[in-house]
């Protein structure tokens, strides 16, 4: 019998194309672009034409109904919570870039920048709702391809090119430690389903977990490690950020952290249609790994943004300490099902309830402030620079207070933020994942003390890291400019920022739609527990 006669393969196979109506907007608006824009290659059309696309996959993500498919181990794509979450931030991320960008994308390549950049946005929300490693990579792909355009388009100027070229080359070799890691897990399941290896991984780790299984695993963690740079991967950061284009060097900032992530935590049974599958528990060592990179993230981010006088490098390696900060979250997530925030029946005895806080809620929560204050810092670096004057060093910031009060007010909220003060999206998202980690239970009281130590850690690197910050502030307020910023005089940008600006305070005086937003994406199951003894 053919397995595509049964009438659920089918519904599940023909409803794809339902389940990604906004992903095909975006890419059909690029298309429309790349098209067209070889002809008409006029800024503010491409603009406008971008901007509709945009909001029309907003309207449908909206507005289409996509229920779960019948066949979940069949299924490339599903619809679950967190992949709506995922979705939108994606789509509200596209809106931000448009404005932002808009110095850079210049009459000479405007539709192929606009038309790039809302590929890499379609694969940032198809790699949320990836269930396939084929579908997963190919999402991930959508991201890596347009950027290294994107990197060469505006700038033809020497460091331009080798940021260009410095991160195709290992964003090549981090693609190929994916895939070999895939193959790992395709070979040990017979499938590349995420609900087959994660249900069949699951069932080994009952008795005993392959080997393999732990190779491959840590291959596809290096792999992801290049996109969220957690050390060591992380070395091709400063460079880039530094000379590669500013508009661009936000996206890269953001929206390969957040895919990146999203695709850990859909390997790792973190989340999904049914999340409660962990094939790697405290038994086989990987939180302990996980532990060990966040640590080492964070630390060696904060350490090396100490000894930077140059701005965008300054941001390059405090982009490495927050995917640390972020690490935390996956580190909670993955290590017991408890410390996702589960709810634990006790046979014989009332509910248990687990931590308030689970490690994927507070990581897409942090996430949201990482790209509200990430997108910020860079909209106000592009709005002062210049094409005669870039701003690069941290004393061409000087003065900034008394010259342009409203961007140096904007970068001010930001750079709060990143240090997580009260008040800022930062605090609120730091603020969760310390308590999250902090509070987590433990089988064994060492695991219960790594946990508590990990929290102990990222305070005391979060303590380091506001030295660099108020740095910035203090030359901004309180020094003079030898040679005044002039400014580029982009309304957009300046929009832009401030608006950022507004969300980040916003966020950080009432969390709670983002907190509310983030548990429906990461919701909460129960799990039976055998005696109340084993819960102790």
């Amino acid at each position: 019998m053919n397995p595509l006669s049964d009438p659920q393969l089918q519904h599940t196979f023909t409803g794809v194309f339902r389940l990604v109506a906004p992903e095909i907007a975006l890419v059909g608006t690029a298309c429309v672009v790349f098209l067209f824009g070889s002809a008409f290659n006029r800024r503010w059309i491409w603009f406008t034409v971008s901007l509709l696309g945009v909001i029309a996959a907003m309207v449908l993500a909206g507005t289409v109904r996509t229920p779960m498919p019948e066949v979940l181990t069949a299924a490339p794509i599903v619809p679950d919570a967190a992949a709506n979450f995922l979705r939108w931030v994606a789509l509200i991320s596209a809106a931000v870039l448009l404005f932002l960008t808009w110095p850079e994308a210049t009459r000479g390549h405007a539709a192929e920048y606009y038309g790039s950049l809302l590929v890499a946005v379609a694969g940032v929300s198809l790699t949320g709702r990836a269930n396939d490693l084929v579908s997963l990579f190919l999402a991930l792909e959508l991201i890596s391809i347009p950027t290294y355009i994107l990197l060469y388009l505006p700038s033809r100027s020497r460091p331009s090119q080798e940021a260009a070229a410095k991160y195709f080359l290992l964003s090549v070799l981090s693609s190929a430690v994916l895939l070999f890691g895939f193959s790992y897990l395709y070979g040990l399941t017979g499938s590349t389903n995420l609900s087959v290896i994660t249900d069949a991984l699951t069932k080994a780790n009952a008795e005993a977990l392959s080997p393999m299984a732990l190779v491959g695993i840590v291959l596809v963690v290096a792999g992801i490690g290049f996109k969220i740079t957690a050390v060591p991967f992380h070395f091709y950061a400063p460079d880039v950020y530094e000379g590669g284009p500013a508009g661009v060097v936000a996206m890269l900032a953001v929206l390969p952290k957040v895919a990146g992530f999203a695709a850990l935590a859909r390997l790792l049974g973190l989340v999904g249609a049914d999340a409660r599958h962990l094939p790697f528990d405290t038994a086989t060592q990987l939180p302990l790994l996980l532990w060990i990179l966040a640590i080492l993230t964070m630390t060696v981010g904060n350490v090396l943004a100490l000894l930077q006088d140059n701005v965008r490098r300054m941001l390059a390696y405090s982009g490495v300490a927050h995917g640390g900060y972020m690490l935390m979250g996956v580190v909670v997530a993955c290590s017991l099902p408890e410390a996702a925030g589960t709810v634990i029946k006790l046979e014989g005895a009332p509910k248990v309830i687990g931590p308030t806080v689970g490690g994927i809620d507070a990581l897409l929560v942090y996430l949201v402030a990482y790209a509200l204050m990430t997108f910020g810092a860079f909209a106000v670096i592009l709005y002062l620079s210049t094409p005669a004057r870039e701003v690069g060093a941290i004393d061409d910031l000087a003065g900034l207070g008394k010259t342009h009060p409203i961007s140096a007010g904007a970068m001010t909220v930001f750079l709060l933020s990143l240090i997580g003060l009260p008040l800022t999206a930062g605090f609120a998202g730091k603020l969760l994942l310390f308590i999250g980690t902090f509070t987590a239970p433990a089988d064994t009281a060492a695991m219960r003390n790594l946990y508590r130590l990990l929290a102990v850690v990222a305070a005391v690197n979060s303590a380091v890291g506001a030295y660099y910050y108020l740095r910035v502030v203090g030359v901004m307020y309180l020094r003079t400019a030898l040679t005044p910023i002039v400014g580029s005089r982009a309304v957009p940008t300046l929009m832009a920022s401030v608006a950022l600006a507004g969300a980040t305070v916003f966020f950080g005086i009432y969390p709670q739609p983002l907190l509310t937003a983030a548990r429906r994406a990461a919701p909460v199951p129960e799990l039976p527990v055998p005696a109340v003894a084993d819960a102790k």
